[in-house]
């Protein structure tokens, strides 16, 4: 039989990941699974700060970093070192795309910035995420997910009627700029192929999370009132909501008059299908409240997967509320591959999540593990340089870059900002 050789999307593609924490992280972890050498490079003074990011810990590695950073290559540098700054020029000059997400102006005082980087290779792609963006009054501000929340609007519009704002359920800002981050990245090097040159990725949280939300700001600009917290409902459909049954709650999603019909009919409420105040969706959405409780006290009177199987043999969108514990136990979960299992050194074998994006002919796979500190210490030098083992072993002991056993013995007065 032919051996026919793996092929990944973004094969051969080489990253030089600065990123630390969740934006800049998820951006790599996306481009790793789908092929790209990531090659992470980290202080030896701790490392990325996901990795005391717990509980819940696994052995002394954080499962949030054991998730973020499979499949990466770990080279940990000293870069308070002049000699250190040097060797990531070096670096810089054999790789497509740098990615980081300090604060504002940290890798320009490193020796890092742009500007320094294009110089030593034209073709680099150099992605900066950041809270607010590199330009405009609130650059130098620093921010987090939760201070994005807030700052974008989104805060304002989550949480339940009347009562207290939530924030969401997950880093939905540092998400969101790693996704921006993504695609900034690949429609940079498509470029590059017509100008044979690379440029500046700029990735704001803000405004990704502007462009997110965005129609709940075009609902404003076109003259409705600024939108307000409703709990699971939705301002421009009605229902499109949580409701609770007898014994759990589900969620339902009625986005057309037809839908509207079937819906009634399945539900066994033909009455309210054609009533004045239910018949069309705007009279629906004026008249939420009444239909709320109709439909409340309804669905109160029976379990809830009497409710889901009559909607699912209609086709009307709906779900069960599921707890994580059973969306990792979904079967649709399992046949996507959602939740692999991986095998690390020091973790031992657990499960992380898989590729959202499947592919016909270049498919992504999440089977490596994330890296000690330094792992590949040797493997980037070799690989990206050419240097051998005894350079390496120069490099070791002179304290510019470390591996594991080296790393114990790092002078922490180093430690570098992260911003």
């Amino acid at each position: 039989m032919e051996f026919i050789e793996e092929i990944s999307a973004l094969k051969d593609l080489r990253i030089l990941d600065f990123s630390h924490a969740l934006a800049g992280p998820y951006c790599t972890l996306l481009l790793g699974d789908y092929g790209a050498n990531i090659y992470k490079v980290e202080s030896p003074y701790g490392g990325d700060i996901g990795r005391k990011w717990g509980p819940p810990f696994v052995g002394e590695q954080s499962s949030y970093f054991l998730g973020q950073n499979r499949g990466k290559y770990s080279i940990s540098i000293d870069l308070k070192r002049p000699e250190g700054v040097e060797l990531c020029l070096q670096l810089i000059e054999q790789t497509d795309v740098l990615v980081e997400n300090f604060r504002f102006g940290t890798m320009e005082r490193l020796g890092l910035g742009y500007e320094t980087a294009h110089k030593r290779n034209s073709r680099l792609v150099y992605c900066s995420v950041s809270g607010y963006g590199q330009t405009g009054p609130k650059r130098d501000q620093s921010a987090m997910d939760l201070i994005i929340q807030c700052a974008s609007g989104l805060l304002s519009v989550t949480g339940t009627e009347g009562g207290e704002l939530v924030r969401c359920g997950y880093s939905v800002a540092d998400v969101t700029a790693g996704l921006f981050a993504v695609i900034g990245i690949l429609m940079a090097l498509r470029a590059r192929e017509h100008m044979g040159r690379g440029q500046f990725v700029d990735v704001s949280m803000f405004d990704g999370m502007i462009s997110a939300m965005s129609v709940v700001f075009l609902n404003y600009l076109g003259g409705g009132a600024a939108a307000r917290p409703m709990g699971t409902a939705y301002p421009n459909i009605v229902p499109y909501q949580v409701f609770k049954a007898k014994d759990a709650s589900f969620g339902i999603a009625i986005g057309s008059e037809k839908l509207w019909s079937t819906f009634c009919q399945a539900i066994d409420r033909r009455d309210i299908e054609t009533h004045p105040d239910f018949a069309t969706n705007a009279k629906r959405s004026t008249n939420r409240v009444a239909l709320q409780k109709i439909l409340g006290d309804h669905f109160n009177g029976s379990a809830v997967e009497v409710w889901i199987s009559k909607l699912r043999a209609r086709g009307v969108p709906c779900s069960l509320v599921q707890t994580l514990p059973q969306v990792v136990e979904d079967e649709q979960a399992s046949f996507r591959e959602m939740f692999p299992v991986v095998d690390h050194p020091t973790a031992g074998t657990g499960r992380v999540v898989g590729c959202p994006i499947k592919f016909s002919e270049t498919p992504g796979r999440a089977q490596d593990p994330a890296p000690l500190l330094g792992q590949h210490t040797r493997k980037v030098l070799h690989d990206l340089l050419g240097l051998d083992g005894e350079a390496a072993d120069a490099l070791i002991e002179d304290g510019i870059v470390f591996e594991p056993g080296s790393i114990l013995r790092a002078d922490p007065g180093h430690i570098p900002s992260d911003g």
